[in-house]
């Protein structure tokens, strides 16, 4: 089954909840993606950018759910402001040498992610928090299982 992942700006988590019917549409600057579990990358990215300890970021509650259960198949999560922070301040030479960590680490668990295409989801995502830290907004990403595609 494939996964709709869609990282995207909101001003508040009340409304980045509206997302979780149909995705975060028009309304929200956005990186549409697919096929990776974004629940576990933001934490690895964390744990890559910012020196999080995996475990902790987990018992730490995050990502931190903002609408939806994870049984439904939709639901919002909110990237920790730190990880916003983080990714909007770095240069690409750090992008890039934690995508590749990451691209390894998704290898090592069975999981192919190219490291170009982690490249690339880095550095747009590292844009889009530049964008959302301009407008004092938070990220947060929408993901939906495909049987579960939203409305256009």
């Amino acid at each position: 089954m494939s996964t709709i992942i869609e990282f995207f700006t909101a001003t508040d988590d009340a409304v980045a909840a509206l997302a979780l019917p149909t995705g975060p549409g028009r309304a929200s600057e956005s990186l549409s993606l697919g096929n990776f579990d974004p629940e576990e990358a933001v934490i690895e990215w964390e744990c890559l950018l910012a020196d999080g300890h995996f475990d902790a970021l987990v018992d730490a509650g995050e990502p931190r759910l903002v609408a939806g259960q994870e049984e439904d198949g939709c639901v919002v999560f909110a990237l920790s402001p730190r990880l916003s922070a983080t990714l909007a301040a770095a240069e690409q030479p750090e992008l890039e040498r934690a995508a590749m960590a990451w691209s390894r680490r998704r290898k090592e668990d069975g999981e192919i992610i190219d490291g170009e295409v982690a490249k690339s989801i880095l550095s747009g995502l590292a844009a889009l928090a530049g964008t959302a830290r301009s407008r004092g907004e938070g990220v947060y990403c929408w993901v939906a299982q495909d049987s579960r595609r939203r409305l256009k």
